[in-house]
């Protein structure tokens, strides 16, 4: 890969504070203590005190500058991603790691202009709220808009749903059940000039067709509210406007390796590196990807019963393409040797809950349980944030990041997140705070998604917690696969911070 130079983080806060950024507290990177620097933290309560928020917030502000360097981006594709994966190589190397880089193509997606949507008939006429779906292909059609019953529980998902619909219009589709590209393939082939999908829960919808989508028909995204209220408008026609490119670009993912003594039984704990093109992406996902970082610097000195594999993956944002390349590239043997992976994909969203993935579906939403031990990864989580005081809400396995292609192969797997678009409830708000009514990540998916956006203790708490299951997971899996390490290792959460 080619090697850049970037502005150090340090450098980075002390412009950030000359800019009236915040104050020190706020933003200072705070070298570690020389007993960091030195000891083996093969016990939680040494790696904790060294895992710091200060920490975690030095690498984000790097990527910050990154993104600030490459055009206000960091998405794979582009020079913002390679810098970021320069600045993992660098940093995972200078720690003694193994690393390696898996190159891969993909094709890119760019919005050259906003989504327009406007209702022509029945007057009066009006603009509308919506975002386009990535990989959306271009056009300007106006047509008569034909709506699939919300009713159906999988709408939009079979041909026959189509049945009857005319050719020449704008289809209109409730999220649910199936993938975007799906929805808009089976609506392209009825016919449709144009697809409108509406969210089936509050809150905007900005999804992806996938990066396998190539059809040139425009599709965007719009609320459950405004799209209820096209479906029961009667004789309406829209006006429907995208200008998007797409091409074929080549990106990586950065892997990182601590052997273990058990090289035969490897722990697994990932974070999607890219951004999308509209922002730098400094909670989705420079919070997972930079929490992984900090752990990997702290742990440079432990030698663990089992092998730990640190990813940083590429293209996730255009469907989880670097950890499905990763997944069904790799040798079943070598498949077989993952005991286990966790994800962390936004980790601090300013207006966050405590969210684990839902490994045994005992709350009972969406999909199924994970593959056989997820459970046992989910309790993991629990265990540690039951410790601390802090209240903590299942979230389903929605497919929607890079745990996916790992559970389809049977990886039991689990991690973590603190919500994106979805808005929080007034419930939610009495528990964890913030705002009812509002998104848990205001800046999801838009140029505002920078170091400012984020929340403190949200971030602390939850390296806190990614460090504490991979110390866990590399000295004893036995939980999981019946792998036991020697000495029996324990790692027993630490005492609650203050808060």
């Amino acid at each position: 890969m080619s090697q850049r130079t970037h502005r150090t983080a340090a450098a980075f806060v002390a412009a950030l504070l000359a800019a009236g950024g915040g104050t020190a507290a706020a933003v200072s990177a705070a070298a570690a203590s020389p007993s960091c620097e030195t000891r083996n933290n093969n016990t939680v309560s040494n790696l904790l005190e060294c895992v710091t928020l200060d920490g975690v917030r030095e690498h984000q502000a790097t990527f910050q500058q990154i993104a600030d360097d490459n055009n206000g981006t960091r998405a794979s594709g582009t020079p913002g991603f390679d810098a970021s994966a320069d600045y993992v190589v660098e940093t995972m190397e200078a720690a003694g790691w193994n690393v390696s880089v898996q190159d891969f193509t993909f094709q890119t997606f760019e919005n050259l202009s906003p989504a327009v949507l406007q209702r022509v008939a029945p007057p009066p006429t009006a603009t509308l709220e919506s975002t386009i779906m990535s990989y959306s292909g271009s056009g300007d059609v106006t047509a008569p808009v034909t709506a699939l019953p919300a009713a159906d529980a999988t709408p939009g998902c079979e041909a026959s749903d189509f049945a009857g619909f005319t050719a020449g219009n704008i289809a209109l589709i409730s999220r649910g059940a199936c993938a975007f590209g799906i929805k808009a393939t089976n609506a392209f082939n009825a016919g449709a000039v144009g697809v409108v999908i509406y969210n089936n829960i509050p809150g905007e919808l900005a999804g992806t067709l996938g990066n396998t989508f190539t059809l040139d028909i425009p599709v965007v995204g719009i609320t459950q509210a405004l799209g209820q209220e096209l479906a029961a408008t009667t004789g309406l026609e829209l006006r429907l406007k995208t200008e998007t490119v797409r091409e074929m670009a080549t990106t990586s993912n950065v892997l990182a390796e601590l052997p273990g003594k058990n090289a035969g039984n490897v722990v697994m704990a990932g974070a999607h590196l890219d951004s999308v093109s509209d922002g730098p992406g400094i909670n989705d996902n420079g919070s997972g990807s930079a929490a992984l970082l900090e752990l990997g610097q702290q742990l440079a000195k432990v030698k663990p019963q089992n092998t730990i594999r640190l990813a940083w993956w590429g293209a996730e944002e255009a469907n989880l393409v670097g950890s499905t390349y990763y997944v069904t590239n790799l040798p079943e043997e070598e498949l077989d040797t993952i005991a286990l992976y966790l994800n962390f994909d936004m980790i601090g969203s300013p207006n966050h809950v405590f969210f684990i993935y839902d490994g045994d579906n005992s709350d009972d939403v969406g999909a199924g349980p994970g593959p056989e031990g997820s459970a046992q990864i989910e309790q993991t989580f629990e265990a540690f944030f039951e410790s601390r005081g802090i209240p903590f809400k299942g979230t389903d396995f929605s497919g929607r990041s890079d745990y996916g292609p790992f559970i389809a192969a049977g990886i039991p797997s689990g991690g973590l997140f603190t919500g994106a678009e979805g808005i929080k409830t007034a419930e939610e708000a009495a528990i964890w705070g913030g705002t009812a009514g509002m998104a848990y990540d205001p800046c999801y998916h838009q140029a505002c998604d920078t170091y400012a956006n984020n929340n403190d203790f949200a971030l602390e708490q939850n390296s806190d917690a990614v460090a504490y299951a991979v110390l866990n997971y590399a000295m004893n899996t036995s939980l999981i696969n019946g792998e036991k390490a020697k000495g029996n290792f324990r790692a027993p959460a630490p005492e609650q911070p203050a808060m």
